[in-house]
């Protein structure tokens, strides 16, 4: 059986009926805050953060590797020099002298310069270990926050679940009765304004959206209902309060 058309009048209804749903979601969001950003954005932080901190552990870990390294060039040095000092014992003429003591002298730059090397990284070591101590403490300050935020947020959640799934449920079912069209110019309309009004009634000759006079041709358009009219002012679908007020009386 094929799927009878609405009328204007039931196809206003129903964008009306499904704006008074989504209101409500809106208002749950609304309730919600900026808590849902302010969350995601510090867990992305904190991702951020310990990234960073694992950088600086593994740089600190590679100049503890260099200074290891110079530290074992100072000892194969000092080895050497009392290898040579040993040689000078036994020495049988003045160009074996010359030449051990030239491999002496080398040997002292070599301890010399591995020393200030060790100097020079561990004041480089001194100040990232700095840095990594104010990070790890940023870091805790931020999930210490984290915390805080998320455990109002989850109470928030906790009190409103029901209800929000109660109203996405009936926004559903709502739009399954409109077509596809007019889901979309809605839609896009709601985006349009941060209080997500697509769809207003006719109030005191005013748009209910952005409170602009309707003139009264257009009232009495509206209350034909033979064609779907948006303000001329924000472009929001307008609805005669008298519909309404007719599907109440049906009802009763």
């Amino acid at each position: 059986m094929a799927k009878t058309e609405l009328t204007i009048e039931e196809k206003l209804k129903a964008l009306y009926k499904l704006q008074l749903v989504d209101s409500e979601l809106d208002k749950i969001q609304i309730l919600r805050g900026e808590l849902p950003m302010e969350v995601k954005d510090l867990e992305d932080e904190i991702v951020g953060m310990e990234t960073r901190i694992g950088r600086l552990e593994s740089g600190i870990n590679e100049i503890d590797q260099e200074i290891s390294g110079y530290q074992g060039a100072i000892k194969d040095a000092q080895a050497l020099m009392v290898k040579y000092k040993k040689q000078m014992d036994d020495v049988r003429n003045d160009r074996e002298f010359k030449a051990l003591t030239k491999e002496l002298e080398d040997q002292e730059l070599d301890v010399k310069l591995a020393e200030k090397r060790i100097r020079d990284s561990d004041k480089k070591k001194e100040t990232r270990v700095a840095v990594l101590d104010g990070v790890k403490k940023k870091l805790e300050d931020m999930k210490s926050v984290l915390e805080v935020k998320q455990s109002e947020l989850a109470k928030i959640i906790e009190k409103t679940e029901k209800d929000e799934a109660k109203l996405q449920k009936a926004s559903e079912k709502a739009k399954k009765s409109i077509e596809a069209r007019l889901i979309k110019s809605y839609t896009k309309i709601r985006n349009n304004y941060r209080n997500g009004l697509a769809v207003v009634a006719v109030e005191r000759d005013a748009c209910g959206g952005c409170f602009n006079k309707v003139p009264a041709q257009i009232q009495l358009e509206l209350s034909l209902t033979k064609k779907i009219i948006a303000c001329e002012h924000c472009g929001r679908i307008l609805v005669d309060p008298e519909i309404l007020e007719k599907k109440k009386a049906a009802k009763a």
